[in-house]
């Protein structure tokens, strides 16, 4: 089973695949969809899209792995990222992929066994999990981390 995993943000989102197989997780792809300063946030959007198919097209992933939004940022940051995450729904469902969404404790706690771990924790984890031999960038990081908690812990009905 192949699995893109999205941590998605208007101004970096973050995508890694991951395949679980016979011999555990192999890491296929990673890296993050990086939107230019003062880009309007409409053009942001459709970049997102557009190479989230085009990623979706090359890769074709069985399943598509969401983070869910966590609360405690301002409501202006909130919507934007709810309008990434409409995005990031929108490309797997026209690309028939079922999407599944996990929040930021389900992962923490999926790779590191731990629900609060630090940002650089779950790096570290995801690191030695797919046995890379560089840390990924913050974004591509989490996405890899939100595929491997997809393939370790499968919900079962697709948003």
């Amino acid at each position: 089973m192949k699995i893109l995993g999205i941590d998605p943000g208007t101004k970096t989102t973050g995508y890694g695949i991951v395949e679980r197989g016979g011999r555990g997780l192999l890491h296929t792809a990673y890296g993050d969809i990086s939107m230019k300063r003062g880009q309007p946030l409409s053009s942001c959007l459709k970049q997102i899209y557009d190479q989230l198919i085009e990623i979706m097209k090359e890769y074709e992933p069985d399943a598509v792995a969401l983070e869910d939004i966590f609360y405690g940022k301002n409501v202006k940051s909130l919507v934007k990222l709810a309008q990434a995450r409409g995005v990031v729904i929108l490309a797997a469902s026209h690309s028939d992929i079922p999407l599944y969404e996990y929040t930021p404790l389900e992962v923490k706690k999926a790779v590191v066994g731990y629900g609060r771990a630090e940002k650089s924790q779950v790096q570290h984890m995801v690191r030695a999990i797919l046995a890379l031999q560089e840390t990924p960038p913050p974004d591509a990081s989490d996405a890899l981390a939100i595929a491997i908690c997809h393939a370790n812990f499968s919900k079962e009905v697709p948003v």
